[in-house]
């Protein structure tokens, strides 16, 4: 790749990420009803420092299919508020009970935990609002039953609380971890909103069926490998860089990749898995959001943060 072309990509990524930026500020004018303190620390989660990958992983699968990226804004914001809400909830003390998130405090403790609660309960309904800006309202239905299932019960929610069975002592927590079992929790708890991020790009820009399934297999493989990256960022990672407290996943006798493959087929699984997403998008023609894609796989392996 020339250094042009790695301009162009970084530009594009950097502009979709200012019009991400501004759309989530301009959602959070919520009126005089909203109580201060709950719009302060909404827009302490929400608008804190972060990749943006979900929202931008929305805009990239609408350009690949070959749509207007502005009409996938109202999902990205969506995508990004359920995001936002699970971190905020994921750090309470009564889950992982994090100091820590993106180099400054958690809302908990910025704020207080009813507040951070409160935080998590307002960003929900908010998300689903946002569909109310599609095209159609046939449109903002099908999208809503997509991120409602990927958020919910079975996915994330649900991958959440196989989490914290895994990782306290309650009575149905099984005996033995494998990873195949760590897997599925990951595919939901980390993989289902990377997965809908790219559904809800390719449904909005009118993909075929077949163009949403390939994007459906990236994000499958591309959330694989980002949580064992993030796993091994716990394990070996510098805490200054990856910007939360690392090594407590050890200490708190957590499943994890690198405690059950060891850190060297860690990596080698990480890199499996990235290779598996970059194949996903070959039916896709060559454009520039292609591109930013396989660059966000690739970046997977030695992240520091």
């Amino acid at each position: 790749m020339s250094t042009n072309d790695s301009l162009s990509l970084s530009s594009r990524v950097e502009y979709f990420r200012g019009e991400i930026e501004k759309a989530l500020c301009e959602s959070l004018n919520i009126g005089d009803n909203c109580p201060l303190r709950l719009v302060e620390a909404m827009r302490y989660s929400l608008l804190s420092s972060g990749k943006r990958l979900r929202p931008l992983f929305v805009l990239l699968a609408a350009g690949l299919c070959k749509g207007d990226y502005r009409q996938a804004i109202p999902a990205a914001c969506a995508v990004e508020m359920i995001h936002a809400y699970s971190l905020v909830h994921d750090d309470l003390p009564a889950m992982d009970n994090d100091d820590l998130r993106r180099g400054r405090l958690t809302c908990h403790k910025q704020f207080d935990e009813a507040t951070a609660i409160l935080v998590g309960d307002a960003l929900i309904p908010l998300a689903f609002e946002m569909f109310g800006e599609l095209s159609s309202m046939e449109l903002a239905g099908r999208c809503s039953i997509e991120l409602a299932k990927a958020a919910g019960a079975a996915a994330l929610v649900g991958g959440q609380m196989d989490d914290v069975i895994h990782e306290k002592s309650l009575d149905d927590k099984p005996e033995t971890a494998s990873i195949d079992l760590l897997k599925k929790i990951h595919l939901r708890k980390t993989g289902a909103l990377v997965r809908v991020s790219l559904r809800l790009g390719g449904i909005i820009a009118g993909g075929s069926e077949k163009q949403i399934d390939a994007l459906d297999e990236y994000g499958k493989n591309f959330g694989l490998a980002f949580q064992i990256t993030d796993d091994l960022l716990d394990a070996i990672g510098d805490e200054n860089k990856v910007g939360k407290r690392v090594r407590k996943d050890n200490k708190m006798d957590k499943w994890t990749y690198p405690s059950l493959l060891g850190i060297s087929n860690s990596q080698l699984e990480a890199e499996r898995h990235v290779e598996d997403a970059i194949n996903a998008l070959n039916i896709f023609d060559e454009n520039l959001d292609k591109e930013i894609l396989i660059k966000s796989a690739q970046n997977l392996i030695g992240r520091e943060k």
